[in-house]
């Protein structure tokens, strides 16, 4: 049966000599894989380009349940991020939340609310010029509340110290692989109660960036069994330095 659905490119491989599987996160079903037939070769009429990390496309696509690769009868850009392509910052930041996302996100059903977060996220770092560095920081730690490890903001006086294995502010600090120490803790938790509308609030050094990604990556790990590295980490880290 014939569906249309809004979705979000992920991640893309080759498949044959000419065509492509393309794992899209969609507004109707969740995260899903499509085959797109003849898309490399010559006469066909829509570009791979269209293919790279975070595109947002309209579909009409084939859909049947218990399949895994699912066919493609149309395509189309929904809206055009040229920014972000054009843009070093912005496209390894856009690299970098693609595989975060491809390594995260396991639902192959709709999930509306996650969709619109992800959607309107991607328009919004598409539209960012000023503060785009901290983007993908902010990002990572919303993402948490979908994925079910929201940290508590539970820190005052008495609790200072972020502990990653527990998600919450702690008044103790026990080792660098379980805690954050007290300036660490204090960027952690700029971060859990900045929304993303307030990017420009955020104003860390490139150093502090690096570290505070870090950290967000450990506590991704300690909450997310076979999370394993981040391989775009160090290509974002080598533009944004």
């Amino acid at each position: 049966m014939l569906h249309k659905t809004r979705g979000i490119v992920l991640h893309s491989i080759k498949y044959s000599e000419t065509s492509l599987i393309v794992k899209t996160y969609t507004e109707a079903f969740g995260l899903q894989s499509y085959m797109l037939k003849g898309i490399r070769s010559q006469k066909a009429k829509t570009s791979p380009a269209l293919f790279q990390p975070l595109t947002l496309l309209e579909l009409v696509v084939y859909h049947k349940e218990k399949t895994s690769l699912h066919p493609v009868k149309e395509v189309r850009l929904a809206i055009p991020t040229h920014s972000t392509s054009s843009d070093i910052r912005k496209s390894s930041i856009a690299l970098f939340l693609a595989e975060l996302l491809y390594r995260t996100i396991r639902e192959e059903e709709a999930n509306l609310q996650l969709f619109n977060f992800l959607w309107s996220s991607f328009i919004q770092l598409d539209k960012t010029d000023e503060h785009v560095a901290h983007f993908h920081l902010l990002f990572s730690m919303k993402l948490c509340a979908f994925l079910g490890f929201q940290p508590q903001e539970n820190r005052n006086e008495y609790n200072r110290f972020f502990h990653l294995r527990e998600g919450s502010f702690h008044p103790l600090f026990t080792s660098p692989d379980d805690s954050l120490d007290e300036a660490q803790s204090a960027c952690f938790y700029q971060l859990l109660t900045t929304e993303m509308e307030q990017l420009s609030l955020l104003s860390f050094s490139p150093a502090t960036r690096s570290e505070m990604l870090d950290k967000i990556l450990r506590y991704y790990r300690h909450h997310l069994s076979g999370f394993g590295e981040i391989r775009s980490r160090e290509v974002l880290h080598t533009v944004l330095s």
